[in-house]
Parts: C-alpha cells; structure tokens; sequence
C-alpha cells in the first residue's frame, strides 16, 4: 500500500507540473503544433536518465520507495506520451500529415537523446 501511495503522490505532481509547464509553453509559442507536450516529454526523459545513472552508478543511495516516487510516479505522471498520441491522432484526423509526422520524430528522437544525455551528465556528476 505504501508504494501505491508513493507512486500516486509522486504521479499527481508530475501531473500538475506537466499542466502548467505545457500550458505555458503553449501560451509562448502557440499551439499549431504540440509544442507543450514535446517539452515534457523531453524533461521528463532527461531526468529519468539522470536519476538511472546516479541510481546505476550508486553514486546516491536511493531506497526502492524513492525510486518508485521519483521514476514511475514523478517522471511518469510529468511525461504524456498518452497526450501524444492524442495529439498526434488529431493531427492525421485534420490530415496535418507534416506536422503528424514531425510530431512522431522529434518526440521519439528527441526523447530517447533525452534520457541518453541525462544519464551521461549523471555519470560526470561526481
């Protein structure tokens, strides 16, 4: 039950902070393309890479209860590939094949370079 309580805890706000920070990015930068979600999507695969590599490199000691917080509650209440398919959905459903297509690239790429910079700056960080 404790985990379940972490998780949801850590879950709820990653969500609120995915809310507000895709909502200001899309007030910014405007909403002709998932601007909001990518940026998300983006962090929150940076920093799951950078809590692995502390984590893998037992360079922070981080106990079971922490790394379901940070890692599948947090990061995964923050990041919404749910909203990105969505989005993504709605792209192709107004034949917005460009933007569709773009969408699905730089999600992807950009995502996994996320998590693959993360860890390499958590394994300089001494």
């Amino acid at each position: 039950m404790k985990t379940i309580i972490l998780i949801g805890l850590g879950s709820g706000l990653g969500g609120a902070l995915r809310y507000w920070l895709s909502g200001l990015v899309a007030e910014k930068i405007g909403e002709t393309f998932p601007w909001g979600t990518m940026s998300v999507n983006v962090m929150g695969s940076l920093l799951i890479g950078l809590l692995v590599a502390f984590v893998d490199s037992e360079r922070i000691l981080m106990s079971p209860g922490s790394r379901q917080f940070l890692m599948m509650g947090f990061c995964g209440g923050f990041t919404t590939f749910s909203s990105f398919s969505l989005q993504t959905f709605r792209l192709m459903q107004e034949s917005e094949w460009l933007h569709a297509g773009g969408n699905i690239f730089l999600s992807v790429v950009l995502c996994v370079l996320g998590v693959f910079v993360g860890y390499k700056l958590g394994q300089l960080v001494n």
